[in-house]
Protein backbone atom coordinates (compact mmCIF):
# COMPACT_ATOMS: atom_id res chain seq x y z
CA UNK A 1 0.00 0.00 0.00
CA UNK A 2 0.98 3.52 -1.09
CA UNK A 3 0.69 5.53 2.17
CA UNK A 4 -0.08 9.03 0.99
CA UNK A 5 -0.72 12.43 3.25
CA UNK A 6 -3.05 15.19 1.40
CA UNK A 7 -2.13 18.82 2.24
CA UNK A 8 -5.26 21.26 2.54
CA UNK A 9 -8.02 18.31 2.89
CA UNK A 10 -10.87 21.01 2.58
CA UNK A 11 -10.65 22.73 -0.62
CA UNK A 12 -12.87 21.42 -3.70
CA UNK A 13 -9.70 19.85 -4.59
CA UNK A 14 -8.37 18.13 -1.44
CA UNK A 15 -11.98 16.79 -0.83
CA UNK A 16 -12.07 15.45 -5.04
CA UNK A 17 -8.36 13.80 -3.97
CA UNK A 18 -9.78 11.85 -0.30
CA UNK A 19 -13.09 10.49 -2.43
CA UNK A 20 -10.56 9.05 -5.19
CA UNK A 21 -7.59 7.90 -3.20
CA UNK A 22 -10.50 6.30 -0.36
CA UNK A 23 -11.50 3.88 -3.39
CA UNK A 24 -7.54 3.38 -4.90
CA UNK A 25 -7.18 -0.30 -3.82
CA UNK A 26 -3.14 0.09 -2.97
CA UNK A 27 -3.44 3.36 -1.17
CA UNK A 28 -3.72 4.54 2.33
CA UNK A 29 -4.49 8.07 3.16
CA UNK A 30 -2.67 8.28 6.30
CA UNK A 31 -2.64 12.14 7.11
CA UNK A 32 -4.56 14.55 6.23
CA UNK A 33 -3.87 18.20 7.23
CA UNK A 34 -5.30 21.99 7.70
CA UNK A 35 -4.54 24.65 9.24
CA UNK A 36 -7.88 26.28 9.88
CA UNK A 37 -9.32 22.92 10.76
CA UNK A 38 -6.90 20.73 12.91
CA UNK A 39 -8.49 18.42 15.07
CA UNK A 40 -11.83 18.16 13.40
CA UNK A 41 -12.71 15.12 11.73
CA UNK A 42 -13.15 14.70 8.13
CA UNK A 43 -16.83 14.00 8.46
CA UNK A 44 -17.40 16.49 10.33
CA UNK A 45 -16.24 19.11 8.09
CA UNK A 46 -17.51 16.85 4.59
CA UNK A 47 -20.50 14.88 5.81
CA UNK A 48 -20.18 12.80 2.38
CA UNK A 49 -17.30 11.60 4.18
CA UNK A 50 -19.24 9.88 6.82
CA UNK A 51 -17.32 6.30 6.51
CA UNK A 52 -14.01 8.01 7.17
CA UNK A 53 -14.81 9.25 10.61
CA UNK A 54 -11.63 8.62 12.14
CA UNK A 55 -9.24 10.90 9.91
CA UNK A 56 -8.71 13.83 11.38
CA UNK A 57 -7.11 16.99 10.06
CA UNK A 58 -3.64 17.64 11.85
CA UNK A 59 -1.48 21.00 11.43
CA UNK A 60 0.81 20.41 8.32
CA UNK A 61 4.62 19.66 9.39
CA UNK A 62 7.02 18.05 8.34
CA UNK A 63 6.94 15.63 11.10
CA UNK A 64 3.84 14.81 10.05
CA UNK A 65 3.78 14.21 6.62
CA UNK A 66 6.78 12.19 6.98
CA UNK A 67 4.93 9.21 7.97
CA UNK A 68 3.89 9.20 4.53
CA UNK A 69 5.63 8.11 1.02
CA UNK A 70 3.93 10.42 -1.30
CA UNK A 71 2.22 13.70 -0.65
CA UNK A 72 0.11 15.55 -2.60
CA UNK A 73 -0.49 19.47 -1.96
CA UNK A 74 -4.14 21.05 -2.61
CA UNK A 75 -2.94 23.69 -1.18
CA UNK A 76 -2.93 27.49 -2.82
CA UNK A 77 -0.03 28.65 -4.77
CA UNK A 78 2.78 29.31 -2.63
CA UNK A 79 2.37 26.80 0.21
CA UNK A 80 4.22 23.49 -1.39
CA UNK A 81 7.28 25.19 -2.47
CA UNK A 82 8.23 26.39 1.15
CA UNK A 83 8.27 22.33 2.29
CA UNK A 84 9.03 20.51 -1.05
CA UNK A 85 12.88 20.62 -0.45
CA UNK A 86 12.81 19.04 3.10
CA UNK A 87 10.45 16.37 2.21
CA UNK A 88 12.22 15.37 -1.14
CA UNK A 89 15.41 15.62 1.78
CA UNK A 90 13.16 12.53 3.90
CA UNK A 91 13.03 10.43 0.96
CA UNK A 92 9.65 11.30 -0.04
CA UNK A 93 7.66 12.28 -3.47
CA UNK A 94 5.43 15.53 -3.65
CA UNK A 95 2.61 15.74 -6.10
CA UNK A 96 2.00 19.85 -6.26
CA UNK A 97 -1.53 20.60 -7.71
CA UNK A 98 -0.93 24.33 -7.07
CA UNK A 99 1.26 26.29 -9.44
CA UNK A 100 4.52 26.19 -7.64
CA UNK A 101 6.83 24.12 -10.05
CA UNK A 102 4.61 24.57 -13.53
CA UNK A 103 6.74 27.34 -14.96
CA UNK A 104 10.29 27.35 -15.77
CA UNK A 105 11.36 30.40 -15.95
CA UNK A 106 11.31 32.08 -12.34
CA UNK A 107 11.19 35.28 -13.20
CA UNK A 108 7.95 34.86 -15.39
CA UNK A 109 6.62 32.74 -12.41
CA UNK A 110 7.36 35.30 -9.76
CA UNK A 111 6.10 38.29 -12.00
CA UNK A 112 2.36 36.32 -12.64
CA UNK A 113 2.26 34.93 -8.58
CA UNK A 114 3.54 37.91 -7.22
CA UNK A 115 5.50 36.68 -4.64
CA UNK A 116 9.81 35.70 -4.30
CA UNK A 117 9.86 31.59 -5.36
CA UNK A 118 11.11 29.58 -1.84
CA UNK A 119 12.90 26.76 -3.78
CA UNK A 120 14.05 27.82 -7.40
CA UNK A 121 16.39 25.06 -7.43
CA UNK A 122 13.51 22.64 -6.96
CA UNK A 123 12.02 24.08 -10.37
CA UNK A 124 14.29 22.89 -12.63
CA UNK A 125 13.88 19.28 -11.49
CA UNK A 126 10.14 19.57 -11.32
CA UNK A 127 8.00 17.24 -13.75
CA UNK A 128 5.48 19.00 -15.63
CA UNK A 129 2.66 15.67 -14.72
CA UNK A 130 0.67 15.78 -18.17
CA UNK A 131 1.14 11.77 -19.04
CA UNK A 132 0.18 12.20 -22.29
CA UNK A 133 3.03 14.46 -22.74
CA UNK A 134 5.67 13.44 -20.12
CA UNK A 135 4.72 9.88 -19.54
CA UNK A 136 8.59 8.58 -19.62
CA UNK A 137 9.41 11.47 -17.20
CA UNK A 138 6.92 11.10 -14.73
CA UNK A 139 8.24 7.72 -13.97
CA UNK A 140 10.88 8.46 -12.63
CA UNK A 141 9.84 11.92 -10.70
CA UNK A 142 9.56 12.90 -7.23
CA UNK A 143 8.06 16.10 -7.83
CA UNK A 144 5.12 16.57 -9.87
CA UNK A 145 3.72 19.97 -11.18
CA UNK A 146 0.33 19.08 -11.60
CA UNK A 147 -1.02 20.92 -14.68
CA UNK A 148 -3.58 23.51 -13.98
CA UNK A 149 -7.18 23.19 -15.23
CA UNK A 150 -7.16 25.31 -18.28
CA UNK A 151 -4.08 23.94 -19.70
CA UNK A 152 -5.08 20.60 -19.42
CA UNK A 153 -8.12 21.23 -21.67
CA UNK A 154 -6.08 23.71 -23.97
CA UNK A 155 -2.78 21.94 -24.65
CA UNK A 156 -4.57 18.04 -24.94
CA UNK A 157 -6.66 20.28 -27.78
CA UNK A 158 -3.76 21.86 -29.45
CA UNK A 159 -0.98 19.04 -29.09
CA UNK A 160 -1.58 16.94 -32.26
CA UNK A 161 -1.83 20.08 -34.21
CA UNK A 162 1.07 21.62 -33.21
CA UNK A 163 3.59 18.49 -32.87
CA UNK A 164 3.05 18.17 -36.79
CA UNK A 165 3.37 21.70 -37.42
CA UNK A 166 0.28 21.80 -39.35
CA UNK A 167 -0.94 24.85 -37.88
CA UNK A 168 0.42 28.84 -37.40
CA UNK A 169 2.12 28.88 -33.35
CA UNK A 170 1.55 32.14 -33.83
CA UNK A 171 -2.35 32.77 -34.10
CA UNK A 172 -3.81 30.26 -31.76
CA UNK A 173 -7.00 30.99 -29.71
CA UNK A 174 -8.53 29.69 -26.40
CA UNK A 175 -11.73 30.50 -25.50
CA UNK A 176 -12.52 28.44 -22.60
CA UNK A 177 -15.31 28.09 -19.95
CA UNK A 178 -15.27 27.00 -16.28
CA UNK A 179 -17.50 25.62 -14.06
CA UNK A 180 -17.84 28.23 -10.24
CA UNK A 181 -15.75 25.18 -8.79
CA UNK A 182 -12.35 26.20 -9.94
CA UNK A 183 -12.49 29.34 -7.93
CA UNK A 184 -12.01 27.40 -5.07
CA UNK A 185 -13.69 26.79 -1.53
CA UNK A 186 -13.59 30.20 -0.48
CA UNK A 187 -16.46 32.72 0.17
CA UNK A 188 -16.39 35.39 -2.17
CA UNK A 189 -19.06 37.52 -3.90
CA UNK A 190 -18.06 36.25 -7.29
CA UNK A 191 -19.15 32.76 -6.50
CA UNK A 192 -22.49 34.17 -4.67
CA UNK A 193 -25.29 31.45 -6.09
CA UNK A 194 -27.17 34.39 -7.24
CA UNK A 195 -23.91 36.35 -8.77
CA UNK A 196 -23.36 33.11 -10.69
CA UNK A 197 -26.39 31.63 -11.74
CA UNK A 198 -28.13 32.38 -14.69
CA UNK A 199 -25.42 34.73 -15.81
CA UNK A 200 -22.26 34.43 -18.36
CA UNK A 201 -19.06 36.59 -18.30
CA UNK A 202 -15.51 36.47 -19.05
CA UNK A 203 -12.55 37.15 -17.08
CA UNK A 204 -8.85 37.54 -16.78
CA UNK A 205 -8.89 39.01 -20.08
CA UNK A 206 -5.73 41.36 -19.60
CA UNK A 207 -3.58 38.20 -18.48
CA UNK A 208 -4.84 34.66 -16.54
CA UNK A 209 -1.95 33.35 -14.98
CA UNK A 210 -2.64 30.23 -16.54
CA UNK A 211 -1.18 31.65 -19.94
CA UNK A 212 2.46 31.54 -19.52
CA UNK A 213 1.85 27.88 -18.39
CA UNK A 214 -0.02 26.79 -21.32
CA UNK A 215 2.52 29.00 -23.97
CA UNK A 216 5.59 27.02 -22.19
CA UNK A 217 4.40 23.52 -22.70
CA UNK A 218 3.10 24.22 -26.38
CA UNK A 219 6.73 26.28 -27.10
CA UNK A 220 8.35 22.98 -25.86
CA UNK A 221 6.63 20.69 -28.58
CA UNK A 222 7.69 23.13 -31.38
CA UNK A 223 11.16 22.89 -33.48
CA UNK A 224 12.07 26.75 -32.79
CA UNK A 225 8.83 29.24 -33.04
CA UNK A 226 7.26 30.29 -29.60
CA UNK A 227 3.62 30.09 -29.60
CA UNK A 228 1.91 32.64 -29.18
CA UNK A 229 -2.12 32.26 -27.70
CA UNK A 230 -5.11 34.37 -27.00
CA UNK A 231 -6.39 33.06 -23.92
CA UNK A 232 -9.87 34.26 -22.42
CA UNK A 233 -11.34 32.28 -19.74
CA UNK A 234 -15.04 32.58 -18.94
CA UNK A 235 -16.97 31.78 -15.99
CA UNK A 236 -20.09 29.25 -16.35
CA UNK A 237 -23.04 28.58 -13.71
CA UNK A 238 -22.28 24.95 -13.05
CA UNK A 239 -20.23 23.32 -10.81
CA UNK A 240 -17.57 21.53 -12.32
CA UNK A 241 -16.53 21.09 -16.20
CA UNK A 242 -14.58 23.12 -18.46
CA UNK A 243 -14.90 23.38 -22.35
CA UNK A 244 -12.35 25.05 -24.24
CA UNK A 245 -13.33 25.99 -28.25
CA UNK A 246 -9.50 26.19 -29.66
CA UNK A 247 -8.70 28.11 -32.87
CA UNK A 248 -6.34 27.69 -34.90
CA UNK A 249 -5.16 28.79 -38.87
CA UNK A 250 -3.99 25.82 -40.98
CA UNK A 251 -0.80 25.94 -43.16
CA UNK A 252 -1.39 22.77 -44.92
CA UNK A 253 -3.96 20.71 -46.54
CA UNK A 254 -4.15 18.04 -44.25
CA UNK A 255 -7.81 17.13 -44.30
CA UNK A 256 -8.87 13.83 -41.77
CA UNK A 257 -7.51 15.42 -38.61
CA UNK A 258 -9.92 13.06 -36.90
CA UNK A 259 -7.83 10.19 -37.74
CA UNK A 260 -4.29 12.33 -36.82
CA UNK A 261 -6.11 13.11 -33.19
CA UNK A 262 -6.81 9.19 -32.87
CA UNK A 263 -3.19 8.20 -33.93
CA UNK A 264 -1.77 10.27 -31.27
CA UNK A 265 -3.92 9.48 -28.42
CA UNK A 266 -4.77 5.86 -29.71
CA UNK A 267 -2.67 4.31 -26.19
CA UNK A 268 -3.94 7.22 -23.99
CA UNK A 269 -7.11 5.69 -21.38
CA UNK A 270 -8.33 9.26 -20.64
CA UNK A 271 -8.60 10.76 -24.08
CA UNK A 272 -11.33 10.31 -26.45
CA UNK A 273 -11.94 11.73 -29.85
CA UNK A 274 -15.03 11.97 -31.55
CA UNK A 275 -16.25 12.33 -35.03
CA UNK A 276 -15.81 15.35 -36.88
CA UNK A 277 -18.60 17.57 -36.55
CA UNK A 278 -19.48 16.08 -33.08
CA UNK A 279 -19.92 18.33 -30.05
CA UNK A 280 -18.62 17.07 -26.70
CA UNK A 281 -20.31 18.25 -23.42
CA UNK A 282 -19.07 19.14 -20.05
CA UNK A 283 -21.47 16.71 -18.36
CA UNK A 284 -20.12 13.95 -20.62
CA UNK A 285 -16.79 13.55 -18.22
CA UNK A 286 -18.62 15.06 -15.32
CA UNK A 287 -16.57 13.10 -12.25
CA UNK A 288 -14.22 11.45 -14.52
CA UNK A 289 -10.47 11.60 -15.46
CA UNK A 290 -11.57 11.61 -19.04
CA UNK A 291 -10.74 14.42 -21.80
CA UNK A 292 -13.36 14.41 -25.29
CA UNK A 293 -11.62 16.04 -27.55
CA UNK A 294 -13.39 16.81 -31.45
CA UNK A 295 -11.47 18.50 -34.29
CA UNK A 296 -13.22 20.12 -37.11
CA UNK A 297 -11.48 21.65 -40.37
CA UNK A 298 -14.27 24.73 -40.69
CA UNK A 299 -12.71 26.16 -43.74
CA UNK A 300 -9.53 25.67 -45.62
CA UNK A 301 -7.54 27.77 -43.72
CA UNK A 302 -9.61 27.57 -39.93
CA UNK A 303 -9.71 24.26 -37.76
CA UNK A 304 -11.57 24.19 -34.51
CA UNK A 305 -10.76 21.72 -32.03
CA UNK A 306 -13.25 21.31 -28.79
CA UNK A 307 -12.11 20.14 -25.55
CA UNK A 308 -13.73 19.10 -22.06
CA UNK A 309 -12.89 17.84 -19.02
CA UNK A 310 -13.74 17.85 -15.46
CA UNK A 311 -11.55 20.75 -13.71
CA UNK A 312 -12.02 18.90 -10.51
CA UNK A 313 -10.59 15.56 -12.00
CA UNK A 314 -8.44 15.89 -15.16
CA UNK A 315 -7.88 18.83 -14.35
CA UNK A 316 -6.85 18.07 -10.81
CA UNK A 317 -7.25 15.43 -8.32
CA UNK A 318 -7.73 12.60 -10.93
CA UNK A 319 -4.95 13.65 -13.18
CA UNK A 320 -2.65 13.97 -9.90
CA UNK A 321 -3.39 10.30 -8.86
CA UNK A 322 -3.20 9.11 -12.38
CA UNK A 323 0.88 10.31 -12.14
CA UNK A 324 0.72 8.59 -9.28
CA UNK A 325 -0.10 5.75 -10.59
CA UNK A 326 2.67 5.94 -13.08
CA UNK A 327 5.14 6.87 -10.80
CA UNK A 328 4.48 3.74 -8.99
CA UNK A 329 4.34 1.61 -11.74
CA UNK A 330 0.84 0.33 -11.35
CA UNK A 331 -1.82 0.88 -13.81
CA UNK A 332 -2.38 4.00 -15.06
CA UNK A 333 -6.26 4.45 -14.90
CA UNK A 334 -6.59 2.19 -11.39
CA UNK A 335 -8.90 3.74 -8.95
CA UNK A 336 -10.18 7.01 -11.62
CA UNK A 337 -11.85 4.45 -14.12
CA UNK A 338 -15.45 5.97 -13.33
CA UNK A 339 -17.33 7.17 -16.10
CA UNK A 340 -19.56 10.18 -16.13
CA UNK A 341 -22.39 11.06 -13.96
CA UNK A 342 -25.93 11.20 -15.81
CA UNK A 343 -27.89 13.74 -14.53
Amino acid sequence: MIKVGIVGGTGYTGIELIRLLHAHPQVEITAITSRSEEGRSLSELVPSFFALSDLKFQKPSVEVLSECELIFFATPNGTAMKMAAQLLEAGKRVIDLAADFRIKDIDTWQQWYGETHACPDLVAEAVYGLPELNRAEIKKARLIANPGCYPTSVILGFLPLLENQLVDPKRLIADTKSGVSGAGRGASVGALHSEVSENFKAYGIGGHRHLPEISAILSSVLPAEQAQLTFVPHLLPINRGIHATLYAFANNDVNDLTALYRERYADEAFVSILDAGMHPETRAVRATNHCVISVNRVSKEQIVVLSVIDNLVKGAAGQAIQNMNIMYDIPESLGIEAIGLLP
